[in-house]
């Protein structure tokens, strides 16, 4: 039989059961494009993770308070209620060699009112530095000045969307006045939209000096973390390094697995979040290819139900000469070709599945090359594998006996 029969002998079987053939076709279309859509938007969310994170900066480190090791059994203080970094150390940290910037960070939950309308929000304590230190821009108005921590003065910078909730969209509140618990605060400034980064939301926050915060409402000497920016991405280890020696040695610590501080830098947290973000999104494949065992169970059982319909025209077949290596490329012709237009139409539809799901989750939808190679592969894995048993059933059945069957 040459390939223009059996393509033509392919689209008229195929053809002379559509309602069946495209059932077939479908099982396959839903695996397909659950594996695509999954892996788009497994890799969209990576990208987007990592890109978020990464525009905080690669020279970026944060030093955080950490339960050391030298509480006793059973009394083990968590890492959220150590206090062992103080402003003290964020100023011995900024006269190390590989740091270019240091910022002492405090915060603390409150409401914020303006006029009639209020929100809640993060306060931030911090000094000048702060701005360079997360790449912060302001929209209008100015940034804290030195004067405004030596004095504790009653100023704020407020984020853009914490700006939006009190005074509406498009309104500058420069100068205004607003309050926090006991304090009367002036705002001076209004930051760009700069969204989730790092371990804080800016845009939901609102700056203090770090001296006002601890006066007017923490009442405490320590800082709950130290940001500090290398003097180059290269000088990351070095200066991870010379802190951690510092600390150890100002807070009298000669084990450094009892320290009572951890240092993380962007490229540590970029590393695991690339890796769960990974495991999740094979994870989400794995589970869309179960789909695409299914719809290959289906093609198996549409050819074995067709092999058994058309016993009688395999034995006639046989009977006029066609050999038994034609009668199965019959059949695992067939299984391929309802194969290929489900990966086709599959591919598309996970495509457009990724895009409409990127859209509602906010993210960019990424689908690549090789994960449409894959889809392919196994597309046709699945034509070959679940169409061979049929195909050979046919091919060896007796020409005597499939002329005979009824």
């Amino acid at each position: 039989m040459s390939l223009t029969d059996l393509i033509a002998e392919t689209l008229h079987a195929i053809a002379a059961n559509k309602v069946r053939s495209a059932l077939t076709v479908l099982g396959i279309v839903v695996g397909i494009a659950s594996v695509i859509g999954m892996l788009s938007i497994g890799r969209g969310s990576q990208a987007s993770i990592t890109a978020s994170i990464s525009s905080v900066g690669a020279d970026l480190l944060t030093v955080m308070p950490a339960a050391g090791g030298g509480f006793a059994p059973g009394a083990r203080m968590s890492a959220s209620s150590v206090k062992s970094l103080t402003i003290e150390d964020a100023e011995a940290i900024a006269s190390l060699a590989p740091v270019r910037i240091v910022a002492p960070v405090a915060q603390s939950q409150g409401q914020v009112i303006a006029g009639k309308t209020n929100a809640n929000a993060t306060l931030i304590g911090t000094t000048p530095a702060y701005a360079e230190a997360q790449n912060l821009v302001v929209a209008s108005g100015s940034f804290l000045a030195e004067q405004n921590e030596r004095r504790a003065s009653q100023v704020a910078v407020l984020g853009s969307t914490l700006a939006t909730d009190l005074f509406g969209e498009g309104v500058d509140p420069v100068g205004r006045t607003i309050r926090s618990g006991s304090m009367i605060l002036t705002i001076i400034g209004v930051l760009e939209e700069k969204g989730a980064s790092g371990f804080s939301n800016v845009d939901s926050s609102m700056i203090v000096p770090f001296s006002t915060l601890q006066r007017y409402v923490t009442s405490d000497e320590h800082v709950g973390s130290i940001i500090v920016r290398a003097t180059s991405q290269g000088d990351v280890d070095a200066a991870k390094a010379a802190i951690e020696a510092l600390l150890l040695s100002r807070h009298g610590i000669t084990d450094s697995s009892a320290a009572d501080f951890r240092i993380m830098s962007m490229q540590d947290i970029l590393q695991t979040a690339s890796s769960v973000t990974g495991i999740m999104t094979a994870l989400l494949a794995a589970i869309a290819g179960i789909s695409l065992v299914v719809g290959g169970v289906g093609i198996m059982n549409m050819m074995l139900t067709t092999v058994t319909e058309r016993t009688r025209e395999i034995g006639l077949r046989k009977a006029l000469g066609a050999d038994s290596g034609a009668i199965s490329a019959q059949f695992l012709a067939e299984s391929i070709a309802l194969t290929f237009a489900g990966g086709v139409i599959g591919i598309l539809a996970g495509w457009g599945i990724g895009a409409i799901a990127g859209r509602f989750l906010g993210i960019t939808a990424i689908v690549t090359v090789d994960a449409v190679l894959l889809a392919a592969g196994v597309c046709a894995f699945i034509g070959v594998a679940f169409g061979y048993y049929p195909a050979r059933r046919a091919a060896r059945l007796s020409p005597i006996e499939a002329l005979r069957y009824q």
